[in-house]
């Protein structure tokens, strides 16, 4: 894997929990990160 795709899925993954930092419900923020994740149709 290449450095720069890490950094990539990193940085995606800091800009969910900032979006949702706040919330009580850690359930939540795992779903929205799996979610970004998924293949888009």
């Amino acid at each position: 894997m290449k450095l720069g795709f890490v950094k990539g899925l990193n940085n995606k993954i800091r800009v969910i929990q900032r979006s949702v930092y706040g919330y009580r419900n850690e359930e939540y923020m795992r779903l929205k990160i799996l979610t970004a994740f998924l293949p888009k149709k």
